[in-house]
């Protein structure tokens, strides 16, 4: 049986075309490709890419300058924060998210909307494994162009369970039976019909919006569709701590908003989603407010 894609660069002693992550006494990271015959330089000096050529993972390399550097492959987080960008990526504390709530699983079928740099897409692909099928679509090209080489970078080469399309999704979804659809966009609302037609019974939307009014108004077209079950809604914060001998406390700086996550089940065809429990605030809506729950509440 074959390594899935990608695992053998995982693995190992360190080999020409890996990619290295080094770290320096005070905690910076440098990352850069093996090559044979080439040097490392920093402003501490430098050493030959051939001093990690064959060493294991977790070596020390010391440079002209006796500078001692901590050589090891950048993890997938790592990775897409270090990568060359066109967009903006989706940090790895939503991704995680996102791979854990919208319950990627090893074969899924999942469709992704909004491709940015390939951040979200490595983590997709590496969830769903050689065997899943994931259905990218970007509306820019040079964007596409960007993330299928941060992509190919990651895993070495073209990917077995990923076709991307430039175009924008709802005029060029195609896919059925989909397992899981993720957007990542300015206005997931517009896509919603053509994402209820493609989703199977029970499969799992999950849009990434960066503001409240794209969140509300997601919200509510979900709701509107009258074909999902309630939506959640929630966003993920990170604060580090610093401990050294007594002096342990919450570090001075923290990742704080980067977005919004939200997630809907897709009900059976024909099902209407239950009555919601709970009327919304008095004044929730304003007069002109003429979408679901324009009565009050005493609907959806």
């Amino acid at each position: 049986m074959s390594e899935p894609t990608g695992a053998a660069r995982r693995r190992g002693p360190f080999k020409v075309g890996d990619q290295v992550q080094l770290t320096d006494p005070k905690g910076r990271h440098y990352t850069f490709t093996l090559e044979a015959g080439k040097n490392f330089h920093t402003h501490k000096g430098s050493f030959p890419h051939d001093e990690l050529i064959g060493a294991p993972e977790g070596s020390v390399v010391r440079t002209t300058g006796n500078v001692a550097y901590l050589a090891l492959r950048p993890l997938l987080p790592d990775y897409v924060l270090s990568m060359p960008r066109g967009a903006a990526v989706v940090y790895p504390k939503d991704a995680g998210q996102i791979l854990a709530f919208a319950d990627i699983f090893p074969g899924a079928r999942v469709v992704e909307a909004g491709v940015g740099s390939g951040s979200l897409t490595s983590f997709l692909l590496r969830a769903i494994g050689d065997q899943g099928m994931l259905h990218s679509y970007e509306r820019r090209e040079d964007f596409a162009d960007i993330a299928k080489q941060n992509v190919e970078r990651y895993f070495g080469g073209p990917h077995p369970a990923w076709q991307l399309t430039v175009g924008d999704l709802q005029d060029n979804l195609s896919d059925t039976d989909v397992d899981r659809v993720i957007l990542d966009m300015l206005a997931p609302w517009e896509c919603l019909e053509a994402v209820s037609k493609a989703l199977v019974p029970g499969g799992i939307l999950c849009c990434y919006v960066a503001t409240t009014t794209q969140l509300a108004r997601t919200v509510e077209s979900i709701r509107e569709i009258g074909c999902f079950n309630e939506p959640t809604a929630w966003e993920t914060m990170i604060r580090n701590w610093h401990i050294e001998g007594l002096a342990v406390r919450p570090d001075h700086r923290m990742i704080g908003h980067t977005g919004f996550l939200l997630t809907a089940r897709r009900l059976a065809d024909g099902v209407e989603p239950p009555m919601r429990r709970r009327r919304p605030a008095k004044g929730a809506y304003g007069e002109d407010y003429e979408g679901p729950n324009a009565d009050g509440g005493s609907g959806r």
